[in-house]
């Protein structure tokens, strides 16, 4: 009993990735939190599992599930979609595929060279985000103004005057718990540099501080663009990298480096250990 797997990142934001096509569903709550354990497993901002689509059902190529390092669900993940966009066009020799996640069906495209993901138009509904009650999403009731954004995950945009000197392993924490997001949120801390450039510091619910967040880059575009801050295509550095985000009508389309780092095989022992823990 062993499992393959590969490790990517996409701008310091990283996966594991587990090609489990041709069969059952294999990743668990337990084989989660062990693997994402820095120390004792392999170490992921995001797991994501690649599973079979029937395309004439579902319109998708594959389907995706996605885990955070804690065990628990994602909704989405935009920089893993990326990352798992550039493994099938390096398998198949194609240039566009269709993945069906819990945020429903991504079109990813690779254009000279660059993978592109279209992340889905932005949830603007106080239910959708989720929140815990009635309200507009443009100004949270809570210290530092935030705006609400859903993108298949909850996230709190905060606007500051200097990301670097924001303590966000403390508000990050602190945020991700309030009362007002029933699901947890993901919490970024954006600094708008110019009306096309944007600086973002996250922390991603259920794994911690990130070097990057598809999916809160670009619920951070579409929170400055709403506010007036910038326009709707910016570039963001975040803290492994940049990335590029396009605010459409069809939805926010993001791109960014991608990188495949390793293929390894999860160790018998290993296996056992994490379902014995279960």
């Amino acid at each position: 009993m062993s499992l393959p797997f590969m490790k990517w990142h996409g701008a310091g934001n990283d996966f594991v990735i587990i090609d489990s096509r041709g069969m059952s569903a294999r990743v668990t709550e337990p084989l989660a939190k062990a693997l994402g354990d820095r120390h004792r497993g392999v170490g992921f901002d995001q797991l994501a599992e690649i599973r079979d689509s029937d395309t004439g059902q579902t319109g998708a190529d594959i389907e995706l599930d996605f885990w955070n390092a804690d065990g628990s669900r994602a909704g989405a993940c935009g920089n893993a979609t990326r990352c798992v966009a550039r493994y099938m066009f390096d398998q198949t020799g194609r240039d566009q595929v269709t993945i069906r996640t819990a945020r429903g069906l991504l079109e990813a495209r690779l254009i000279d060279g660059a993978v592109h993901v279209n992340m889905g138009p932005p949830q603007l509904d106080w239910r959708e985000v989720p929140l815990a009650r009635e309200m507009g999403v443009e100004h949270l009731p809570l210290d530092g103004d935030p705006m609400a954004v859903g993108m298949g995950n909850p996230h709190a945009v905060f606007f500051v005057e200097d990301a670097e000197a924001v303590d966000v392993a403390k508000w990050g924490r602190t945020v991700e718990t309030d009362p007002l997001f029933p699901e947890r949120t993901n919490v970024e801390f954006a600094q708008v540099r110019a009306r096309d450039e944007i600086r973002m510091r996250v922390w991603e619910r259920g794994t911690g501080i990130t070097l990057a967040c598809g999916s809160g880059a670009c619920a951070t575009a579409v929170a400055a663009a709403t506010r007036g801050l910038t326009d709707r295509r910016v570039r963001m550095e975040v803290d492994g990298g940049w990335l590029t985000l396009d605010w459409r009508e069809d939805g926010v389309w993001m791109t960014g480096p991608t990188a495949h780092v390793a293929d390894a095989v999860l160790t018998a022992d290993f296996l056992t250990n994490a379902l014995e823990q279960a």
